[in-house]
């Protein structure tokens, strides 16, 4: 279940919504983006602005530890029988979430660099969908990806080839649509407006008991059966 396309399009609205609290919210910062931030930090420090570096190079620190502290939930509890691994860093994702709710505005770097922890958190655990990489919290390598299993259908007509290009620009709407819904409910909600995300990850918890097969997943399977 943990690698469907339905629990991946609920993982990026909320990473989509993250995105867009962190900006709207907390000081205009793209709390997923460590790529921009290392720009940034590369600029200031340039500059000799060691103070403002810094504030750029602690979130990124964060996104790292949040890479650790993934792995390490998955070395100690994946051979282990009853709750996933993967539920595990979800729950954690929710409560940090949840404390983020409470900071105020004077607390913003806390909140940036709890949310990139977070979304390294969920980068990290969640990076497939159906067999192929995926990102939730970040587009790029989506449309990277996106695009060129779209070429690849135009040049040879290979329908497996038109679905996972479905599958990544799928993903992409759905960041776009988080998105969306995160500057909408930042502006009536403000700090508090993140528990809506604690709600997306509450369900994606929820839907990892859910062990149906997914409708993408057996006409994938279809699709595999009829070239052999």
């Amino acid at each position: 279940m943990s690698e469907t396309f339905r629990l991946g399009a609920v993982l990026a609205l909320a990473g989509g919504f993250l995105d867009a609290y962190s900006y709207s919210v907390r000081g205009g910062v793209f709390a997923n983006a460590e790529t921009g931030n290392m720009v940034l930090l590369g600029i200031h420090a340039m500059r000799g602005e060691w103070h403002t570096a810094l504030t750029y190079l602690v979130p990124v620190a964060a996104f790292a530890a949040g890479i650790i502290v993934a792995e390490c939930i998955k070395a100690r509890f994946r051979d282990r029988g009853g709750i996933h691994w993967r539920q595990l860093s979800v729950l954690a994702e929710l409560c940090i979430l949840l404390v983020v709710a409470f900071l105020p505005q004077s607390l913003n770097m806390a909140a940036n660099v709890s949310v990139s922890f977070v979304c390294a958190v969920q980068v990290e655990s969640f990076r497939k969908v159906h067999g192929n990489a995926f990102a939730t919290t970040m587009c790029t390598g989506n449309l990277r990806s996106g695009t060129e299993r779209l070429y690849q259908f135009l040049r040879s007509g290979n329908p497996e080839q038109r679905r996972q290009a479905g599958q990544y620009y799928g993903i992409i709407l759905c960041f776009i649509l988080g998105a969306a819904l995160g500057a909408w409910v930042s502006s009536l909600l403000a700090e508090r407006a993140v528990l809506i995300a604690c709600v997306l990850l509450l369900a994606a918890f929820l839907m990892m008991f859910w062990n149906m097969e997914d409708p993408c997943a057996e006409e994938a399977e279809g699709s595999r059966e009829k070239t052999r």
